[in-house]
């Protein structure tokens, strides 16, 4: 059990109240954590100190920011041990699955010192005689990042990296679920040397997450907020962000398609459906949430795709055996998929592998058949249980893939790429991949959904334009004709 402490203009502190709360194993209740319950006063000095060490910071050279961005990575890889053991601890993840997020957390963080030398403006022609006029990218101030638990080190550093090299400094709101993951993440960028206020971190009990977020919100200092979790949660804080008209970047919840024409390999399609609908048991935003067959090849798909998902290990991850599926991150999930089971096949649903669960190790749950007027169709299950929609021709596979909200991820698997591109391009979503998984993701690529997933890009460029201010600047070099 870890005992942690926020950091607060560059030192380690307790809740100004003293008050703490605890995380548990979602396996068998055990105390993985007790953090600091921060409160409105905590969040107000994170945001006097992150707004004071701006100032600083904002002028400090593109080459130093690289450096100190590069050392942190150094610093996080280095972690790996520590990360695998407080991931198990807190959210009950697969070794596997924290390995891969400590991996592209490092990249991601390399990629964000990359950009501090590409945050460029323009030359732009104007009609006034003599006036050199500019559009001009400038730090925005603080930076409101608040990440979830099921990518954790992933989006935490996420939430981080790419505004610090936009010359912004950051307050990031850990998980409620995985504070020690993400007190990993900020020791990490702590020891690479940022100076003080630069980074801060908060940690808050569950009950106060909306005082605190209001509270950094409202503060004058704070200028941009990024939030990645669920589609309810987001709509809320976008209301908040809107009154006080704060610029907010969404990256919410997913029902990802995964489209298998008629004349896809079976194997690849096997092998993509798999890794999209059960990587860290479906805890992703871009899991692949139904997966939309072509009738032809259905009987085919399905029987090779059961066999697969019925073959995947499942276990407590704490142990050394290595598994596949590790524990979901609480019984609210199983009791949410064994309701979505039990609809589904009280109206004529086919269950092929997999069963309701008893626990949070959850085995892979495939259900075939799966009709619109079911209420995993359309509903969002966050672990591993998932649709298999039988279709007839690429058409109705795309009207099947946008009958929904969301608009994260989607892939179409097929062996006639142009063909496939041309389903891709119909599909309404942020991010999609031909004859890939839907769950994919690198660090220079523009992140993000469209309808209910969400506003804005994390990713590369996309995100200098998310953490920076354009600015007209204008500089007279002759004399200027006024009218009077």
């Amino acid at each position: 059990m870890s005992d942690l402490s926020m950091l607060i203009n560059g030192l380690k502190v307790p809740a100004e109240n003293q008050k703490t709360f605890e995380r548990r194993n979602p396996l068998d209740g055990s105390v993985a954590t007790r953090a600091p319950a921060a409160s409105t006063m905590d969040a107000r000095r994170a945001a006097d100190a992150a707004e004071a060490a701006f100032v600083k910071w904002r002028d400090t050279g593109p080459n130093e920011r690289r450096a100190l961005l590069s050392k942190a990575a150094d610093m996080l890889e280095a972690k790996l041990p520590q990360f695998v053991h407080a991931v198990a601890a807190e959210t009950g993840a697969s070794s596997m699955w924290t390995e891969f997020n400590v991996m592209l957390a490092g990249g991601i963080i390399r990629e964000a010192a990359a950009l501090t030398t590409q945050i460029t403006g323009e030359v732009i022609p104007s009609d006034v005689p003599g006036s050199l006029a500019m559009g001009v990218r400038q730090p925005a101030g603080v930076v409101l990042g608040i990440a979830p638990w099921n990518a954790p080190v992933i989006l935490g550093v996420r939430a981080i990296a790419t505004p610090l090299a936009c010359g912004n400094t950051v307050i990031f709101k850990g998980s409620e679920n995985c504070p020690r993951t993400h007190q990993l993440i900020v020791e990490s960028f702590e020891e690479a040397g940022f100076p003080p206020g630069v980074v801060n971190y908060l940690t808050n009990a569950p009950q106060d997450a909306a005082a605190i977020v209001e509270e950094l919100v409202s503060h004058r200092g704070v200028r941009r907020i990024n939030f990645t979790g669920s589609t309810r949660v987001g709509k809320l804080i976008a209301q908040t962000c809107a009154k006080y008209l704060k610029p907010v970047v969404l990256e919410l919840g997913g029902k990802a398609p995964l489209i298998i024409l008629d004349d896809a390999d079976i194997g690849e399609a096997v092998n993509a459906a798999a890794f999209g609908c059960f990587a860290n048991s479906g805890q992703i935003c871009m899991s692949t949430e139904r997966v939309i067959v072509d009738k032809k090849i259905a009987d085919q798909f399905v029987e090779a795709f059961a066999a697969k998902a019925r073959a995947l290990p499942l276990g407590d991850p704490r142990k050394p055996e290595p598994v596949v599926l590790g524990s979901v991150i609480g019984m609210s999930t199983v009791e949410h998929c064994n309701a979505l089971i039990d609809d589904a096949l009280s109206k004529g649903a086919k269950l092929v592998s997999g069963a309701k669960a008893e626990s949070t190790l959850m085995p892979a749950t495939l259900l075939d058949h799966v009709t619109p007027d079911m209420r995993i169709y359309h509903e969002e299950t966050f672990g591993p249980v998932k649709a298999i929609v039988r279709v007839e021709g690429a058409d109705e596979a795309v009207a099947c893939a946008n009958d929904n909200e969301y608009g994260l991820s989607s892939a179409v698997i097929g062996k006639d790429v142009a063909r496939a591109f041309n389903v891709a391009r119909q599909i309404e979503s942020g991010i999609c991949h031909v004859n890939g998984p839907t769950v994919h993701d690198e660090a220079q690529m523009p992140f993000g959904g469209v309808k209910s997933s969400g506003l804005g890009r994390f990713g590369g460029r996309a995100g200098i334009a998310e953490f920076t201010d354009l600015r007209w600047i204008t500089v007279q070099t002759t004399p200027r004709h006024y009218p009077f």
